[in-house]
C-alpha cells in the first residue's frame, strides 16, 4: 500500500488489523531475492506515515510566503507553552533537537568542562563535545541497558570544573528506559556545576510506569535542560524542528548560541499544525505498536534476543558479522540501522508500517534458513 493511500484511508485500526494476529508459519517461505521496489527504510527511526495531513497542508499553503523571513516563532513558543504548562521564557527552538543539544553542550560544559554520557547512546552530544575539544567520559550501560546512574554520578563527582551530563531517556539505540526516580535523585543532590541535558525525543512512545519526564525540574534548577523533537511521532525529521525546555534564567544564554531564525518558516508552520494533530499522534502510536509486535513475534519465533523497547525502534541480536547482515538486508531492499559500538552483535531496526515489518520478518526467516542469523 502506498503511503499516501494509507493516509487517505484514515489509518484506521480496522484497516491496519491492529487487533489481529498472524500465524507466522501459515504460508510457505518466499525465495530469497532482491526487491525491485524502493527500499524499505528501517534505519533512522522515522515516522513511516510521513507528516500529519494537517501539517502537510499547512506547509504546502505556507509556500506562498516562503520568500519572507520567518514570523511565527512567537506563535510556536506560545503553542508549546500552553501544551506543556510552561512559559515562553522556558523555550528555545532549534533546527531539530540536535541543535539544542549542540548549544547545551557548549553552554553547560564550555571549553574547559567535561561531558559525561552513557555508552552506547545517541552520538550527537559526544560529537559536538568532540569538535569543541571538550573532554568526554563514557560510562557503560548496565546489563539491562539502562543508564548506570550511580557510576555516572561517581565519575562526575571526581571531575573538577563544569560537568554536562547527557541522559537520553528512552535511550537510543537500545530503546530502553532508565527509571526516572534515579535521575531525579541525582539532579536533586547535584551541585550547580553539574548540569543535566535530558533528551526526551522518544517520550511519546513510552508506556513504562517507571518513566516520567524531567520537565518539572526546569522550574527549580537552572542547570537542567530537557530536549524534545518534532522528528519522531510528528513525522517532521526532514523539516528539522526541535526545542529545549530550560529555566528562564538560562534561556537567553542558550538563544545567543543559536543561529538567528534557524527554525524556518515552513518548519514553524508545520510545527503549529502538528501540535494540534492529536488524532495523528494516536494513529502513529498505534501503527508503531503493531509494527513492533510483528518484529517481536518474529524474534521470538527465531529465538533472537531483543531489548524491551519504549521507542519506535528495536535492538535485536544477530548471529554473525553486523556489516554483512546490514549488506544482506540492503540486498533485500531493506535498510536497517548502522553499527552502534560496542553492541556489534545487535542491530537496530526502526519500526515501519505493518506490511513493511512483515517484509522485514520474512527476510529474517530467509536468513535463518541459510544459517545467517
Amino acid at each position: 500500500m502506498e503511503r499516501r493511500a494509507f493516509i487517505r484511508a484514515g489509518m484506521s485500526v480496522g484497516v491496519l488489523g491492529l487487533s489481529g494476529t498472524r500465524t507466522l508459519d501459515a504460508r510457505p517461505p518466499r525465495p530469497l531475492r532482491r526487491q525491485a521496489a524502493s527500499p524499505i527504510r528501517l534505519s533512522s527511526n522515522e515516522n513511516p506515515l510521513g507528516l500529519a495531513p494537517a501539517a502537510r497542508d499547512a506547509i504546502i499553503k505556507g509556500l506562498d510566503e516562503a520568500n519572507r523571513y520567518p514570523r511565527l516563532r512567537t506563535n510556536l513558543h506560545e503553542a508549546l507553552a500552553r501544551k506543556l504548562g510552561v512559559t515562553t521564557r522556558n523555550i528555545v527552538l532549534g533546527a531539530g533537537s540536535t541543535e539544542v543539544l549542540k548549544v547545551a553542550v557548549e553552554e553547560f560544559a564550555g571549553p574547559t568542562g567535561t561531558v559525561v554520557l552513557a555508552s552506547p547512546t545517541f552520538e550527537d552530544a559526544e560529537w559536538y563535545a568532540g569538535i569543541g575539544g571538550v573532554r568526554i567520559e563514557k560510562v557503560p550501560l548496565r546489563p539491562d541497558c539502562s543508564h548506570d546512574i550511580p557510576a555516572m554520578r561517581d565519575v562526575a563527582a571526581r571531575i573538577e570544573g563544569p560537568v554536562c551530563v547527557y541522559v537520553c531517556n528512552p535511550n537510543n539505540p537500545t530503546g530502553t528506559v532508565t527509571p526516572s526516580a534515579e535521575i531525579d535523585e541525582w539532579i536533586g543532590m547535584a551541585p550547580e556545576r553539574v548540569a543535566f541535558v535530558v533528551d526526551e525525543a522518544y517520550i511519546d512512545f513510552v508506556e513504562d510506569p517507571a518513566y516520567h519526564s524531567a520537565l518539572p525540574w526546569i522550574a527549580r534548577r537552572p542547570n537542567v535542560l530537557v530536549a524534545r523533537s518534532f522528528s519522531k511521532v510528528h513525522g517532521m525529521a526532514g523539516v528539522r524542528l526541535g526545542y529545549g525546555l530550560v529555566h528562564e534564567d538560562g534561556v537567553e544564554a542558550l538563544r545567543r548560541r543559536l543561529v538567528r531564525m534557524d527554525a524556518n518558516h515552513l518548519a514553524l508552520i508545520g510545527g503549529l499544525a502538528s501540535l494540534a494533530s492529536d488524532e495523528f499522534v494516536t494513529q502513529s502510536l498505534a501503527v508503531n505498536r503493531r509494527g513492533r509486535e510483528i518484529a517481536y513475534a518474529c524474534f521470538r519465533e527465531l529465538g533472537l534476543e531483543s531489548l524491551p523497547s519504549q521507542t519506535n525502534f528495536v535492538m535485536h541480536r544477530i548471529n554473525g558479522d553486523l556489516p554483512t547482515h546490514i549488506s544482506r538486508m540492503r540486498e533485500q531492499g531493506i535498510q536497517v540501522g548502522r553499527p552502534f559500538p560496542p553492541m556489534l552483535d545487535y542491530n537496530r531496526v526502526s519500526i515501519g508500517l505493518p506490511e513493511e515489518m512483515e517484509r522485514f520478518a520474512e527476510a529474517l526467516r530467509a536468513f535463518r534458513r541459510r544459517g545467517w542469523v
